[in-house]
């Protein structure tokens, strides 16, 4: 008798024995696909009603606001890619999002490898003010930074936006990078210190190639969170030409919202650049959470 069939044997004799034996649901259960499959509708189907809607008139939504396109109508996209509007706020997004994406990764690596490499006082708290960083939501600094923003002369400009968005970002990324960068062996330093390697090209030469995939988990996250920020241009910006994307669908609705249809063809695509990033390096994500240095 094989051992899967001694397991099974003694799991029914426990069980007519009086004995409460708990029976795990194994990945491959169809319960478990079923269970996915509606979680995966739940998350898709308010993306896929927004793009469909985009090509429908306004009419088919009022006569039936759950139908499909009949006919498809890509006015509505047409029109918006057509217009300045659209292209301009996507170029703000994208010089925000890159700009804090490129500065957040770059102080936070130094910053954790600091932290994680050297042994110093203050290092342990040094770190606990970062992890508490996480819990100072935006909104409860919103008016400081407006004042101080409006002192400085950057309340209305991208840049203020992007300081903004370092702050607030540069905490996440400490706390995704430090445990990261401590995975590295140390034996990889010792011997770089014997070669001659100084700590600054231990760093540029060692630790920027085998942090690729925490700086691709964290690359990913800033972008995607940069590029959904509302509060901050909301409240720091006042010049419809400096407007993000977030706060352009919002304005774009309010001027349209007798034009159904056409706020959601310009609703879907203020999201799908980052859908479409998203899905691309998703992967990135799980990857740069592993550690630096495998085997």
């Amino acid at each position: 008798m094989s051992h899967t069939q001694t397991k099974k044997v003694s799991t029914r004799e426990l069980k007519r024995q009086g004995y409460r034996v708990s029976q795990k649901t194994p990945w491959g259960h169809p319960i478990v696909y079923i269970l996915s499959l509606l979680l995966v509708l739940v998350c898709i189907t308010p993306v896929v009603y927004i793009i469909l809607g985009g090509f429908r008139t306004n009419s088919q939504i009022t006569r039936d606001p759950a139908g499909m396109p009949n006919p498809w109508n890509p006015a509505n996209y047409i029109t918006v890619l057509s217009g300045n509007v659209f292209w301009s706020e996507l170029v703000n997004s994208l010089i925000v999002a890159a700009a804090t994406t490129f500065f957040v990764v770059m102080l936070a690596l130094m910053v954790s490898f600091a932290i994680a490499r050297f042994r110093f006082r203050g290092r342990g708290v040094l770190y606990g003010l970062f992890a508490a960083g996480m819990m100072f939501p935006v909104t409860v600094a919103i008016t400081p930074l407006f004042i101080e923003m409006r002192n400085i002369g950057l309340q209305n400009s991208l840049l203020g936006i992007v300081i903004c968005e370092i702050a607030f970002g540069l905490p996440q990324a400490v706390v995704i990078l430090v445990p990261f960068l401590e995975t590295i062996p140390q034996s990889i330093q010792e011997a770089a210190e014997i070669d001659g390697c100084s700590p600054l090209g231990f760093f540029w030469r060692m630790i920027v190639p085998l942090s690729w995939p925490g700086v691709a988990t964290v690359g990913i996250l800033q972008f995607i969170g940069s590029w959904n920020n509302y509060m901050l241009p909301l409240y720091l910006l006042n010049d419809s030409s400096r407007y993000t994307l977030p706060l352009g669908v919002q304005m774009f609705s309010s001027q349209h919202s007798v034009d159904t249809a056409q706020v959601l063809a310009f609703t879907s695509l203020s999201m799908l650049p980052a859908l479409i990033f998203f899905t691309i390096f998703q992967k990135r994500i799980v990857g740069g959470l592993t550690g630096a240095v495998k085997g």
